[in-house]
């Protein structure tokens, strides 16, 4: 009688993993800082600037941005899956990053550089430059984070501080357009400017020391498929399912109050342009806060519940922006600072909980898809972002006229920038409710991994090194 088959080994068993530093947890979230002080201009200031500075439509500047993220979306399950399959001496990840670091500076000098009298090929043209080189790093970059800790909590602490890099990088770049003008006595513009060199400056820089001083564990032996009909396959999942679910609606929310941000406070509340600012970096303050409440409160309400309460007090506050009496700093300040507090739970606990779903996938397939189900994360935050660029034709098509007031334009305005947002917090609450894996599940999912990968051990001929053993613990 034949023996019957054995199935497929898993590709790799992975160990438990060591608590990384908090030194070494800087200097990983440190690409974070110029990343987020471009992309935070990409959704608030560079649209407005294309608008009223260089002088296009806001129809055509609306749809470059909206076409030109959903073109880049679909990158994504590329590069994830190259991702997958590279296998150098510096990992899978970090040469993507290295890759991405010199298209993102090109790039975003010319956008930051636009003139008047540029047309939208222009616009059209770098963006599209910027986003591929843009998501190659962030890409790369948050599922390597994934890979640092194989802990249920301290993959909420990885996040933790690579949402707080991103904080950071939002606050250095809001304080740019007005020390521009303290200093040099310059208009808009100068600010404008002042960012795009900082990002070109600083990327290389965090970058650099990220790559040579954090580590990254060795990634499987064995290559496996990895395109768009695996990336398609995790869609199935119910998890992946109901995560997206909440990671698009809180992609879309605050991506269309920030790209109505600087219209609706100069517009509505009477506010001109550096108060705005001020605003803002008083909201990006208070997000950088309130950083460390949501890994605490995650530890006691587990990650899902924590986002479900996370969605529930963004739609209050997001609708109490209506109230804010007009030219009222003080109101206008309280109501942002608590605004700002639930903005880091979302993009936080949304990839530690994708490091979980990692692990779920594993113990499925026995195939470490960490470049994919990154990629997944990556691309449902750009749809997200890319609905939201998609207001501006939506506002028009409303009444709105950025130059001329007039009634139904305004309140389209105040509808869109704080009811609709906060609508879709309550909804993110709703499905975060019935996500299904919590701590507990999760340590089941690690359980059985630990097993089957000590059996896999054990039949591994004793000359043969584990695909791990070359694992690079982040330097402490």
């Amino acid at each position: 009688m034949s023996e019957r088959p054995s199935p497929p080994r898993p590709a790799s068993p992975r160990p438990s993993l060591p608590r990384p530093a908090s030194g070494t947890l800087a200097i990983f979230a440190g690409p974070c800082i110029p990343l987020s002080a471009l992309g935070l201009p990409l959704v608030v200031y560079l649209p407005e600037f294309y608008v009223s500075t260089v002088g296009l439509s806001l129809s055509a500047v609306g749809a470059a941005f909206l076409l030109v993220r959903l073109i880049d979306i679909a990158f994504d399950p590329f590069v994830g899956g190259m991702m997958d399959r590279t296998r150098t001496r510096l990992g899978r990840f970090r040469p993507w990053m290295l890759a991405g670091m010199p298209v993102v500076g090109v790039g975003a000098f010319a956008l930051f550089m636009g003139k008047p009298g540029v047309t939208p090929l222009y616009l059209w043209a770098w963006l599209l430059v910027t986003y591929a080189g843009y998501s190659m790093c962030v890409l790369s970059h948050t599922a390597w984070g994934g890979v640092l800790s194989s802990d249920y909590q301290q993959r909420s602490r990885v996040y933790g501080w690579w949402q707080g890099g991103n904080v950071v990088g939002m606050i250095l770049v809001l304080c740019l357009p007005p020390l521009m003008v303290a200093l040099t006595k310059g208009d808009h513009t100068a600010g404008i400017r002042a960012m795009g060199w900082f990002i070109v400056a600083l990327l290389p820089i965090t970058v650099l020391l990220a790559v040579k001083v954090v580590g990254e564990p060795a990634a499987p032996v064995a290559r496996h498929a990895a395109g768009i009909k695996q990336y398609l396959a995790l869609l199935t999942r119910p998890s992946v399912r109901r995560l997206l679910a909440a990671d698009l609606l809180m992609g879309v929310a605050p991506g269309i109050a920030g790209a109505l941000f600087l219209f609706f406070f100069e517009r509505i509340k009477h506010f001109d342009k550096a108060q705005a600012g001020i605003l803002l970096l008083v909201y990006f303050l208070a997000a950088l806060a309130g950083a460390p409440i949501w890994p605490v409160l995650a530890k006691r309400v587990g990650k899902h519940g924590a986002m479900a309460i996370g969605g529930v007090l963004y739609a209050i506050v997001q609708f109490a922006a209506v109230l804010t009496p007009p030219g009222n700093t003080a109101v206008g300040m309280i109501v942002l600072v608590l605004a700002g507090l639930p903005y880091t739970a979302a993009p936080m606990l949304v990839r530690s909980m994708m490091a979980d779903i990692g692990d779920e996938e594993r113990l499925a397939s026995g195939v470490d898809r960490t470049g994919l189900l990154y990629a997944i994360v990556t691309g449902t935050l750009k749809l997200g972002y890319a609905l939201a660029i998609g207001v501006f034709p939506v506002l028009a098509w409303l009444g709105f006229d950025p130059k001329a007031p007039t009634p139904s334009g305004e309140t389209a305005l105040t509808v869109l920038y704080a009811v609709v947002p906060a609508a879709m917090g309550l909804l993110v609450a709703a499905i975060m409710l019935r996500y299904p894996l919590n701590a507990t599940r999760v340590a089941e999912i690690q359980r059985q991994l630990a097993a089957r990968d000590a059996a896999a051990d054990a039949a591994q001929p004793a000359a043969q090194p584990s695909p791990n053993a070359a694992f690079s613990a982040p330097a402490e």
